[in-house]
């Protein structure tokens, strides 16, 4: 069975920084597009970053870029999401998602198996 479970969420001041986890069960990380989501209160879900299935590179949204870095851990079947520099509007729940068809991974409303999300909250 398919299970996506993140950690590592928590409350930080602004200009803190967190590392989220995302641990895969039941699949290979490596045979999927993979990324990040985030869903702020009264905002819709939005994905901020992400990793090719095809060759394994990475894109970012213009809202993280230079803040933000993706890594993916292939023996411990782990997803991270390094966040530094954090600002208050980046305080949303974080999802990780798989896009089980796409070779590409920024085809965003393709995603198709998700994680519970976990809280992240930055404090002005």
């Amino acid at each position: 069975q398919l299970q996506l479970v993140e950690s590592g969420g928590g409350l930080v001041q602004a200009g803190g920084s967190l590392r989220l986890s995302c641990t895969a069960s039941g699949f290979t990380l490596a045979d999927y597009s993979i990324a990040w989501f985030r869903q702020a209160p009264g905002k819709e879900r939005e994905g901020i970053v992400c990793i090719n299935k095809s060759d394994g590179s990475t894109h970012y949204a213009d809202s993280v870029k230079g803040r933000f870095t993706i890594s993916r851990d292939n023996a411990k079947s782990t997803l991270y999401l390094q966040m530094n520099s954090l600002k208050p509007e980046d305080t949303a729940i974080y999802y990780c998602a798989i896009d089980q068809m796409s070779y590409y991974c920024q085809r965003w409303g393709w995603y198709d198996y998700w994680g519970q999300g976990t809280q992240v909250t930055v404090s002005s």
